[in-house]
């Protein structure tokens, strides 16, 4: 999970996310049926980051490099200390997403956000020294307000965006140090 916060407490995301890796691993061929159950039980019972880190470490893959958000309706807010992965999958209609990078461990120099919105608002907090690449965007009656795009030539984190918008708004909120 994180090598950074291997004592922080675990939620039962953190532990889904794990869950769901011994399963692409074991449908890969990675794990048999037998390490696949030790694990699972294990991963079920994990109480840190560290511990369920300890569970994907010899797959060749993080089980905290992807986080799927799909959810309609409501309110989805990623906030505080919270480690940034490799890629987001955003499928959400009828609800507003917050994604907080004011305090977030940012471990890698690009984030892609894969993106479904329909009916949505996708609010993005950002500190300075984090760009977003909204090229990837198909867009229908749809809004984009980011202050960040004309940034430095070289950010500490560029969000590329992409993915269709239906009746959507994502906007940047930015954060000053």
């Amino acid at each position: 999970m994180s090598d950074d916060l291997p004592d922080l407490r675990a939620s039962h995301g953190d532990r889904d996310r794990v869950v769901d890796a011994l399963r692409v691993a074991a449908g890969d061929g990675r794990l048999d049926a037998e390490e696949l159950d030790i694990r699972l039980e294990r991963a079920l019972g994990a109480r840190t980051l560290g511990e369920l880190a300890g569970l994907t470490a010899d797959l060749g893959f993080a089980a905290d490099d992807v986080i799927v958000i799909e959810q309609g309706g409501g309110r989805y807010v990623k906030e505080g200390r919270w480690r940034v992965p490799a890629r987001i999958e955003l499928r959400t209609q009828l609800c507003r997403v917050t994604l907080d990078f004011t305090q977030a461990v940012i471990t890698a120099s690009v984030l892609r956000i894969e993106a479904e919105l329909l009916h949505c608002k996708l609010f993005i907090v950002s500190p300075p020294g984090i760009a977003i690449d909204t090229d990837g965007l198909t867009r229908t009656y749809s809004k984009v307000k980011i202050h960040s795009k004309d940034t430095a030539a070289d950010p500490r984190l560029l969000i590329e965006l992409a993915g269709t918008l239906v009746h959507a708004k994502i906007i940047e909120r930015r954060r000053r140090r």
